[in-house]
């Protein structure tokens, strides 16, 4: 339920032509309803009426919030093009409502709501539905529980015939929450009178009827002021034979009296469920706030905090992404753990280390000098282009997932992987160095420890017819090749057990770790040394929901000004 739904309201009802616009203009003290043939009041209208101490009387629209009418005929005019605003210069009804707030110390503190008048024929323009239509319109505000009914039904007229107290009697059996109101009582034929439903006798309601006397249609030709109609009014009933008795609880101003006294007397019986209402939509206005984000400040320095603010969320977010918490430190595992091996046992070493390969090597650094012990140059081009093997997964293994992670911002979002491609060169430039550092400086124990240990010569049988072995034919035979390569794969088995441990630690050492202390150290910096303009380019949101945190911030206002004041009153 909203705080609308929850206050008591009073609804105006009648037919056409039953002085309903005359009554809200007796109590308001000013002409500024259109008036005509025909349906006139063709939306709702929403009357707040704000009695002030002194000063002029001015009206105000909530659809022209910054527009402040004192010329009433003004009022009269913008009603009516706002009405067809709605409903086009047609003869057609709309139940969105017009809200209009009068300001005068002429008034009484008390909200009216205007609506069509009530008919039984469709005239010319009008669609068929037309009767059911207002109906419907009226019910759906004089059905509601909170609502008072402001029943107006001409003296003239049949009070069984009445449109608005019929309506009334369906949704009020009781009459406990009916007003009922008697206009054009001058206009009466002679020797008749209203005293039987104004005693309550004719159609009897819980609270009493009040009669009232509009200016004439002579008056509202000539401008006649309506404190001069409310003096005229009185003297009517104080002069009048029919009813001089009655006189103090009749007219316009005793009416509105009236109204205010009850409006306040149920307001204050219902304060604690609307004071529970109001308490629960401020938390609900609150965490909806929350959710979309506050409103944003207009000041530079709130506008950095807050720009601030979001860096610091992006980077916790972010190390939660590392450290745990949320999905991403496993990927950057899974990369160290099963796909820098997984590479490293796909390099070609099996190829590089053929005996054709070794032989060809070897025989290349021996150049026209043969070797007389151990190839030593040979071995160093075969380490060296093993080695070279290694910078492909090393690479690879830089690229982790760290440059995918989700933006909240696209300023922060492209600071941070600007970052992030630093961090990721400069791990690059790392396991590059690690893996020619291996290739730079041999580790010379490993192999000083493989020739200590004591070399197998394979037998050889002297084949047939053949001529007997030379010197130097075991020199270059392929048990020597194939232990160079085998020598050759075992250093490198080595290394790379070594660079499996050592660049992941260069990676995280080189980009996770500077990740997780200086994502936007850099960035911090630029929006530092921003202008005001800049800072709240930066802060530039999407339009409608601006406008949604914009409504719901002054409705979040409207509802702490209401629960204060009602504060203020409530046990006075």
């Amino acid at each position: 339920m909203s705080l609308w739904e929850a206050l008591p309201s009073v609804a105006v009802v009648g037919g056409q032509s039953s002085g309903k616009s005359s009554v809200l203009e007796s109590i308001v003290g000013r002409d500024f309803l259109p008036r005509g043939s025909g349906i006139v009041t063709r939306r709702p209208l929403v009357l707040q009426l704000h009695k002030t101490a002194s000063g002029a009387e001015y009206a105000e629209f909530l659809h022209a919030p910054k527009r402040r009418f004192t010329d009433f005929a003004a009022v009269r005019k913008e009603i009516s093009d706002e009405t067809d605003r709605i409903t086009g210069k047609t003869k057609q009804i709309s139940n969105i409502p017009i809200h209009l707030s009068i300001y005068s110390p002429n008034v009484v503190n008390l909200t009216l709501i205007d609506l069509p008048g009530l008919t039984k024929v469709a005239v010319e323009g009008q669609s068929d539905s037309i009767v059911e239509d207002i109906e419907n319109m009226v019910r759906s505000y004089v059905e509601k529980p909170n609502c008072i009914i402001l029943a107006i039904t001409p003296a003239n007229q049949d009070i069984a015939t009445s449109d608005a107290i019929k309506l009334a009697r369906e949704v009020d059996p009781s009459g406990e929450r009916t007003f009922g109101v008697l206009t054009k009582l001058d206009l009466m034929d002679k020797g008749t009178n209203a005293t039987e439903v104004l005693e309550g006798r004719a159609y009897r309601l819980q609270h009493p009827w009040v009669g009232i006397v509009n200016r004439s249609q002579a008056d509202i030709n000539k401008n006649v002021d309506m404190i001069v109609a409310r003096r005229k009014e009185r003297e009517y009933f104080e002069t009048s034979p029919d009813y001089g008795h009655l006189a103090s609880r009749m007219g316009s101003e005793y009416l509105a009296k009236l109204l205010s006294q009850h409006l306040e007397l149920v307001i204050r019986q219902r304060i604690p469920s609307i004071i529970a209402m109001i308490n629960k939509t401020i938390d609900e206005l609150n965490a909806e706030l929350d959710r979309i984000g506050r409103p944003i400040a207009a000041d530079g320095g709130a506008q950095l905090y807050m720009i601030l603010e979001l860096c610091r969320a992006f980077d916790r977010v972010f190390k939660e992404h590392l450290d745990g918490g949320r999905p991403g430190g496993d990927r950057i595992y899974g990369v160290f753990d099963h796909q820098l091996p997984a590479a490293l046992k796909k390099l070609p070493f099996d190829r590089h280390l053929s005996l054709k390969n070794v032989q060809k090597v070897v025989n290349e650094a021996d150049g026209y000098q043969p070797h007389l012990i151990a190839p030593e140059q040979g071995y160093r081009r075969l380490i060296d282009g093993s080695i070279t093997y290694f910078k492909g997964p090393a690479e690879a293994s830089v690229d982790a997932e760290l440059k995918r992670f989700p933006t909240l911002q696209t300023d922060i979002a492209t600071a941070a992987n600007e970052a992030l491609e630093r961090f990721r060169e400069e791990g690059r430039k790392t396991v590059i160095r690690l893996v020619e550092m291996e290739s730079s400086y041999l580790t010379v124990d490993f192999f000083r420890k493989l020739h200590a240990e004591p070399e197998r010569k394979p037998e050889r049988k002297p084949e047939k017819n053949a001529n007997p072995p030379g010197p130097n034919d075991d020199l270059y035979h392929d048990h020597s090749l194939r232990r160079i390569g085998s020598n050759v794969s075992a250093y490198i088995a080595m290394v790379s057990d070594t660079l499996k441990n050592t660049i992941s630690k260069a990676v995280v050492y080189c980009q996770v770790r500077e990740a997780k202390r200086s994502l936007l150290t850099n960035f911090y910096a630029q929006i530092g040394r921003r202008e005001k303009e800049r800072l709240s380019a930066m802060l530039d949101e999407d339009p409608q929901l601006m406008e949604r945190r914009t409504q719901i911030a002054k409705r979040l206002e409207l509802y702490k000004s209401a629960r204060d004041e009602i504060d203020a009153v409530a046990w006075k």
